[in-house]
């Protein structure tokens, strides 16, 4: 065998070249030279020939050209004798004036060699791949670097010219990076490395919606809002107005700022608690006057935009023209309470208050259930309330897997993944979703469009567009059933919302809410219905809802003796009476010491109609009736006592609703009673609704063959420089409260 090669570059350089050309970069000095060799790697570059100037030949490397002369560089040769052969790979530059005085190879055949290689490397774009050093390695090569360590004597020589450095030392690591092999290759590592990364970074992972926590808030704007209501659909906001103009149409124009938030409540809200478990719920009584622990939700929106536009009926067609444009600002808070155990809305609030010209509107509307502008409807297509607010992810898509293609049904909305897009600078799951219920009974549409962020609670952005419409050509495609029951339960009109929520902020609290849990003192199903003794059937063969009312002047069962009196002026009503009919409605109205019933009644004929009178005195023998008005439905109305269902005695519901501790909102100066009984300006009635027709409308394919009592309590005052109102409905059959509402307007100038 010949002599072995030797080569005046180091263990790390040795290395370097080696990762360059895809080379395992382990092993000893020998053995690293060697691999180098067989891969092609020229002689030059591996520190094994030099260029001689003198002869202009290349001329191999000896131990004695190795070995240099001068003593001041003994110990660095030395160095590179002895240094660690498995020294881990150190790439560092050499100083300036080394590096720009070394020339550049210059053979044909190393050009050529060099350049097959790099066109070599372009076209396979092959990723390299660095062999790890390894620990015993990497410790002999620190010993090896401690023994090596001897400071070099100081000499008078001056350094080395470039020549004569060239002629001892190999190429720099920046001469070795020029070369065209090694730019080829790092290019591609380059481009592929950049490549991955953008890849990866641009893909997002799967994941499932984050909890709710107790104390998250989230702020964010509210844009493009949008909404309109037409004939019927008018009073979702006329009825939230005084004395609300005859509109016809109306349009709402809006934008501004909100913050959704959950409520961290403290341990004074667990007073009826053993423990500490649930803090973070907050206490609530529901519909019964019972006290529940359940999640609190709120929406703060301040609009600084709030346009109101109003059309005007002409010549019994509603015109399309804006008539009033009223320009403002308005706040609304929606709060809702979701109990902890079973995950239902126990109660939604909506305050209010807003300026439009020189009229302040300020008011609530509680509902024990679902509610806010779209409460009615709620309960026609559960779900659809969900498009006020920012969309709670747990609540919508539970624990679903939020990925490519992932589908779902949640509250009545079918929703799918459509991919991902970039919102502001975060890749976030686009999600759409169909309202099916108002799809599938031909009531329009309602979509919502979200884009979804795992960090965060709520739909980043959201938007929202619904059109609701009895009109035949939304019903198109409808059946005759269909359509009917279209018909019967949708409002005459149109009603649109549009809108846009887009986060702001972020905030994310510390203790998880746990749902499904049950906690102490929860109430039972014992606790809030009434005994079957305190219910009465009175449809079998009763005349109207027993009403023994000790708070009130005249209650009805008191009143009804006057019916006998008025034979010779409302002698439709005494003979309906007389036989098989009964009252389907009747509310009173407190006038100084005197109280005005009207009646509406229903004789077996379905022959129906009103009376109004008044009853002053007091007990059978003082009792003075006067006859004030009578009337008759055009429309028929339909008699069915088997349909009338049992229900508490008016008197027991008034009893239940003045029970501060049940319902402390309804008892005060600005509600319905005092400590003694109603206001004086409070009123009080009720009305059954049984299937079949009335007033052109068929309940029989809504209703159960039981119908429904429902009561209702009302009053309007004069407050110093304020109209006010507050009204309540109830249901009879449970003494359920059903909701109520308080307004008041003024005047600013």
């Amino acid at each position: 065998m010949g002599e072995e090669p030797t080569t005046n570059l180091t263990v790390a350089k040795l290395k370097a070249l080696c990762v360059l050309n895809d080379l395992s970069a382990s092993g000893k000095k020998a053995e690293l030279l060697g691999r180098l060799l067989e891969a092609g790697v020229d002689k030059e570059t591996l520190g094994i020939e030099v260029f001689d100037e003198k002869t202009s030949t290349f001329q191999a490397t000896s131990p004695e050209e190795t070995s240099p002369e001068p003593e001041a560089e003994v110990d660095a040769d030395a160095e590179d004798e002895n240094d660690a052969e498995d020294e881990p790979v150190m790439l560092s530059l050499e100083d300036d004036e080394t590096m720009d005085s070394v020339p550049l190879p210059a053979s044909d055949d190393d050009d050529k060699k060099a350049g097959q290689a790099g066109d070599d490397d372009v076209l396979e774009a092959e990723i390299l791949e660095a062999d790890l050093v390894d620990d015993e390695d990497l410790d002999a090569s620190e010993e090896a670097d401690e023994q090596q360590e001897v400071p070099l004597p100081e000499t008078s020589t001056s350094n080395p010219s470039p020549a004569k450095r060239s002629e001892k030392e190999a190429m720099t690591l920046l001469e070795m990076v020029r070369r065209p092999q090694a730019i080829a290759v790092m290019l591609t590592v380059l481009l592929l490395g950049a490549g991955g990364w953008y890849y990866v970074n641009n893909q997002l992972e799967p994941f499932t919606a984050d909890s709710l926590r107790y104390g998250d808030s989230m702020g964010y704007m509210i844009t493009e809002g949008s909404f309109l209501a037409s004939e019927e659909y008018v009073s979702l906001v006329t009825d939230r107005l005084d004395d609300p103009p005859n509109y016809c149409k109306i349009r709402l124009t809006f934008q501004g700022e909100s913050t959704a938030s959950i409520t961290e409540g403290t341990g004074a809200e667990l007073s009826t608690q053993s423990s500490d478990d649930r803090l973070g719920a907050v206490k609530i009584q529901g519909g019964q006057g019972m006290s529940w622990l359940a999640v609190e939700s709120v929406n703060d929106m301040s609009f600084s935009q709030f346009d109101v536009s109003g059309h005007y009926p002409i010549a019994s067609k509603c015109s399309d023209f804006t008539t009033d444009t009223t320009t403002g600002q308005a706040d609304l808070t929606l709060t809702s309470w979701k109990e902890l155990r079973e995950q239902v809305v126990l109660a939604t609030e909506l305050d209010f208050a807003a300026t439009l010209s020189a009229t302040a509107y300020e008011g609530t509307a509680f509902t024990y259930g679902v509610g806010g502008i779209f409460g009615d409807l709620e309960e026609l297509s559960p779900g659809l309330g969900m498009v006020i607010a920012p969309v709670e992810l747990t609540d919508f898509f539970g624990n679903a897997y939020i990925t490519k293609d992932a589908t779902g049904t949640s509250s009545g909305w079918e929703w799918r993944v459509t991919g991902s897009e970039k919102v502001g600078s975060t890749n976030m799951w686009k999600v759409t979703a169909s309202h099916r219920d108002i799809r599938d009974f031909c009531l329009g549409y309602a979509t919502m469009t979200m884009w979804l962020d795992a960090d965060s609670p709520w739909a980043a952005r959201q938007t929202v567009d619904v059109a609701i419409s009895s009109s035949e050509a939304s019903q198109s495609s409808c059946s005759a059933w269909q359509q009917r029951g279209v018909d019967a339960v949708l409002p005459e009109g149109e009603l649109e919302l549009h809108h846009t929520f887009e986060r702001t902020t972020l905030s994310r609290g510390i203790k998880a809410i746990e749902l499904g849990k049950t906690y102490d003192n929860r109430p039972q199903a014992n606790d809030l219905n009434p005994d079957d003794d305190e219910l009465v059937n009175w449809g079998v063969d009763g005349t109207h809802l027993p009403d023994n009312s000790t708070v009130r002047q005249h209650p009805l069962d008191e009143a009804m003796a006057c019916i006998d009196e008025f034979s010779g002026v409302a002698s439709g009503a005494v003979t309906a009476l007389e036989n098989d009919g009964y009252v389907w409605r009747a509310v009173d109205k407190q006038n100084g010491t005197s109280t005005e019933w009207n009646l509406s009644w229903v004789d077996s004929d379905t022959t129906a109609g009103w009376l109004h009178f008044s009853v002053s005195g007091g007990g059978a023998e003082t009792l003075a009736c006067e006859f004030i008005a009578k009337g008759t439905f055009d429309e028929s109305v339909s008699h069915n006592r088997d349909s009338i269902p049992k229900v508490l005695p008016l008197h027991a519901i008034e009893t239940r609703l003045m029970d501060d501790q049940r319902f402390p909102a309804l008892t005060g100066p600005s509600a319905l009673f005092d400590n003694n009984g109603p206001h004086e300006s409070t009123s009080m009635g009720y009305l059954v609704v049984v299937p079949g027709t009335g007033f052109g409308i068929d309940f029989s394919d809504l209703l159960d063959t039981s119908g429904a009592t429902t009561v209702d309590v009302q009053r309007q005052w004069q407050d110093g420089t304020k109209d006010r109102s507050f009204s309540l409905l109830a249901d009879a059959s449970d003494g359920r409260l059903i909701g109520w509402t308080s307004l008041s307007t003024e005047e600013l100038g």
